[in-house]
């Protein structure tokens, strides 16, 4: 997704019945072009089969052939090797020369039988699987013989004797040869449908696609930032969703930026009457009243500065960038140890990658990764520092020391925060991620109770999550994000 206004596109209501109409005509076309082919085969095999009827009647009564059948008696030595059943051999054949034997038995109505070969030029016809039934005459079987021969492209001949005649070469191009096949519309019929699934299923992958698109920017905003609006493109209903979208975005960032403002104008005119403050609570001969003085006016600064930050941190306008999550930690430790402040960097378990089973054995390969490998992350380095540092804050303020560790898997990186509170209730902490909201020892304590809830804004930023699990000695603080 891009800020760029996209070109437009029509309502998935009315692409939708497109579609449908489109995809009906295509189904009548195809519908109409296999039908067409079906019926015009099953003519051209009638056709087949009633010559096989007649010709039967032509060498074993002497009638006249059907028309486009022409019947020639052998001659001399083809008549020699017939007899001798060297019908590849005879004269004019087709080449190559596939013999098919098919003799015709005759019947009890007193039909002759047939001795008959097929001689054809590109195969061997299966006469097994011809049609039978019982009482079957002659004719129906030459029919049949001569309507699975229409069905194949091929040039066949047919070398014939009753058995009361002679030796007859029947020839029928136009009746059983490739010329007379009709055109077959039922593969291009298929393509059609094919190509038409494949059309409908481009533009239905396509129209989701773009949804999808969008709720994958959307999804990765906080975490990786985007545009200031996005492209309004696709379909009518995903641009009025973008529409939407951007005017919530733009009424976000403005009320932001607002409170922003809001709060920048009060730090600043705070500034002077806090500077008089500070000057005139220098003149404050009783110490201890001084000292309040002064402390009331730094906690007032401070809650001006804190609640600044949180609203910058809902702003978000750090940039994310690839960096060490490693080094920053191992950084704000050795800067936290050179305070003289108790914190210091757990070690991490070694991390073991599983391989694939191989193709020779069933044992899987594993390498193991030192806890000393650097665990990279695409992500806002301010803000990640400052919610680590308000972690180890609050550990160090409630709970004496600070333990760090870092763990990482494919898709997030933890960085954990241990203490040695003494707590055992995780929902009590966990009720101070609110903002403004402290602990029982608030009065104790520095702080306006902004700290865990920049925290937490500063992980969902990342698409992450902060929570709490109860410790030996404490509580741990946990801090997920996401690494890409």
């Amino acid at each position: 997704m891009t800020d760029d206004t996209g070109p437009g596109g029509l309502g998935l209501r009315l692409s939708g019945t497109l579609l449908i109409l489109a995809a009906t005509l295509a189904g009548m076309v195809i519908t109409a072009m296999w039908s067409l082919s079906q019926t015009h085969w099953t003519a051209h095999l009638d056709r087949a089969e009633r010559a096989g009827v007649l010709i039967y009647g032509a060498l074993s009564r002497g009638l006249a052939p059907p028309e486009g059948v022409s019947l020639t008696p052998l001659e001399g030595t083809d008549i020699a090797r017939a007899e001798r059943g060297e019908f590849s051999q005879i004269s004019a054949l087709p080449r190559p020369a596939y013999v098919t034997l098919a003799p015709i038995l005759p019947d009890g109505t007193g039909g002759s039988g047939l001795q008959l070969a097929v001689i054809s030029d590109g195969l061997q016809f299966r006469v097994a699987d011809l049609p039978s039934r019982p009482g079957q005459r002659p004719e129906e079987t030459l029919g049949q013989l001569t309507r699975l021969m229409a069905r194949y492209c091929s040039h066949p001949q047919i070398i014939a004797r009753p058995d009361t005649g002679d030796w007859q070469r029947v020839e029928a191009p136009e009746v059983w040869g490739c010329e007379a096949a009709p055109a077959d519309l039922r593969l291009p019929a298929i393509g059609l449908a094919l190509l038409a699934l494949a059309v409908i299923f481009t533009l239905v992958t396509n129209t989701a696609a773009r949804f999808t698109d969008f709720a994958a920017a959307l999804a990765a905003r906080r975490r990786l930032g985007g545009p200031e609006s996005y492209a309004a493109e696709g379909p009518t209903e995903l641009r009025a969703i973008v529409g939407a979208v951007n005017t919530y975005l733009e009424a976000e960032r403005a009320q932001l930026a607002k409170r922003a403002v809001v709060l920048s104008g009060v730090s600043h005119d705070l500034g002077t009457p806090a500077t008089r403050l500070r000057l005139r609570t220098a003149l404050i001969e009783d110490d201890t009243l001084r000292a309040r003085f002064e402390a009331d006016i730094d906690k007032m600064s401070a809650i001006i500065e804190s609640a600044l930050t949180y609203t910058r941190a809902e702003l978000n306008v750090e940039a994310p960038r690839e960096l060490s999550l490693t080094a920053l930690v191992e950084a704000l430790v050795d800067d936290y140890r050179d305070m003289g402040q108790p914190v210091s960097l757990g070690t991490v378990e070694p991390v073991v990658l599983r391989g694939g089973q191989s193709l020779f054995t069933s044992r899987r390969g594993a390498q193991v990764v030192g806890g000393a490998h650097r665990v990279i992350v695409t992500a806002r380095p301010v803000s990640i520092q400052r919610a680590v540092s308000n972690l180890v804050d609050n550990a160090l303020k409630y709970g004496r020391r600070a333990e760090l560790r870092l763990e990482a898997t494919a898709e997030t990186a933890t960085i954990t925060v241990e203490d040695e509170s003494g707590m055992r209730s995780t929902e009590e902490i966990e009720a101070l991620m609110a903002p403004f909201r402290r602990g029982a020892n608030a009065r104790s304590s520095d702080g306006i109770g902004l700290g865990l809830s920049i925290v937490s804004t500063i992980a969902m930023m990342h698409d992450g999550d902060l929570h709490f699990e109860t410790a030996p000695h404490g509580l741990r603080a946990v801090f997920t994000i996401r690494r890409g």
